[in-house]
């Protein structure tokens, strides 16, 4: 069994989707996860056992066509007889631009109940598209750098803080001397969830609520992935606070931004269990690894108009934040909660990134649930943006997480008009039968 090492050290930079565009389908060296976890100063990973299985999902366009709406918006579906039949969501898409083509990778999450799978836990996953709307999937475990499909499973271990399931929220693309290997290095940042439950405190959520802390995984193919150790005893980056702080129930949801050499930004959410809220809040790095919390930006509100309800009255959670490209504001994309429960997706902007953060609707959402009986008419959330800089119409895609009739799930798409970002419109979508 051959085993690669790579050593850490140093100080990361970011390296830009269109610069990777080349070497991320070309032959590197791959790290291969075995579902344990390593020292981030020696890392040290083998090769899976692994059966590769592909399907090529559902054809699609942005044109119009006799779609009915009840699937307006839906660009990925549950799977079939596959790793991800039975749920998926937390979007994290990437888009590769290079010369001659365009390449788009979204990592999500996905559970299965068939017996076939035996995959009863959230586990990662990999699709890719030409254009962020066909997007080709898998049924089982990756083998390859070409293939698709499940990419990464809790952790085996009794003790680690992700032996229960494993979600993602970021991906960044780093390279220097911090990972002395030939090619640039995916890291992903997810949310880890252990067994241990906190009852439930969300009190709009209809199952109990379980313990969970923020991750790290790197590959060099963005599908074989190996875990880093972080600083708390169970592997995770770092821990809760203490009783009396805002965040002590949980972390999740760990969205990173690069800001600038030295300076790594971490936004999370939690629920605050004093004010009955979610909460998003921030921690800071030098090197992505370990991190120094930076408090609370954003929490629930109500309206100052007498009569109106804000859309996120109970506060957001599973924030994604990006770096306008045009006059170098951030962006926050976030799933607010209103006072009865509902989901739906708001947008706010910050000149520094830190404080200061101003909705950009002052009580509705810039996307809400679908009508009538819409594939995500019971909640729309887990936002991912996208700028699509460098188009000659400049503009926003926002992928998300919809929630329809009886709980099923999908990965949905909204666009925005132009560079303007208060409204989005869901895609009618072209669909048309597997290849």
């Amino acid at each position: 069994m051959e085993a690669n090492v790579i050593k850490l050290h140093g100080t990361p930079s970011i390296v830009t989707a269109s610069s990777t565009a080349r070497r991320h389908r070309s032959s590197i060296l791959s790290i291969h996860y075995r579902n344990k976890r390593v020292s981030p100063f020696s890392l040290t990973v083998t090769r899976c056992s692994t059966t590769r299985s592909n399907e090529t999902c559902q054809d699609s366009s942005l044109e119009s066509s006799s779609l009915p709406s009840s699937k307006k918006g839906l660009v990925l579906d549950l799977g079939t007889d596959s790793w991800d039949s039975e749920e998926i969501g937390s979007p994290v898409v990437k888009r590769f631009l290079s010369d001659n083509e365009e390449r788009w990778y979204m990592w999500y999450h996905g559970r299965s109940t068939s017996s076939k799978q035996n995959l009863v836990s959230d586990s990662v996953g990999l699709a890719v598209s030409n254009n962020g709307i066909h997007w080709e999937r898998g049924k089982g475990i990756v083998e390859s750098t070409d293939d698709v499909g499940l990419v990464m499973t809790p952790c085996e271990d009794w003790w680690a803080f992700d032996k229960a399931n494993v979600r993602p929220r970021e991906v960044v693309i780093m390279s220097s001397s911090k990972v002395r290997a030939d090619s640039s290095v995916y890291w992903m940042y997810y949310t880890g969830y252990t067994t241990e439950t906190l009852g439930n405190p969300e009190r709009f959520e209809k199952a109990s609520v379980f313990r969970s802390l923020p991750g790290l995984a790197i590959s060099q193919d963005g599908r074989h992935w190996a875990r880093i150790e972080g600083e708390h005893h169970s592997g995770a980056l770092f821990d809760v606070g203490s009783e009396k702080d805002w965040d002590f129930l949980y972390i999740a949801s760990p969205h990173v931004v690069f800001h600038g050499s030295g300076d790594l930004r971490m936004y999370y959410h939690s629920f605050d269990a004093k004010t009955g809220e979610f909460c998003i809040g921030m921690a800071r790095s030098r090197e992505g690894i370990k991190w120094v919390k930076f408090g609370k930006i954003l929490g629930g509100r109500k309206s100052e108009k007498e009569g109106l309800v804000c859309f996120d009255e109970m506060g957001g959670r599973y924030p994604c934040v990006t770096r306008n490209k045009r006059d170098g504001s951030y962006v926050m994309a976030y799933e607010g909660v209103d006072r009865n429960g509902k989901m739906s997706i708001g947008l706010a902007v910050s000149i520094d990134g830190i404080k200061d953060w101003k909705r950009v609707q002052d009580e509705e959402a810039v996307l809400a649930v679908g009508e009538g009986g819409a594939w995500d008419s019971e909640g729309v959330g887990c936002p991912y943006l996208i700028e699509m800089d460098g188009d000659s119409d400049h503009q926003w895609r926002l992928y998300y997480r919809g929630v329809g009739n009886g709980g099923r799930t999908g990965i949905g798409l909204a666009v925005s008009e132009g560079s303007e970002i208060t409204k989005f419109t869901k895609q009618i979508i072209m669909w048309g039968q597997k290849q």
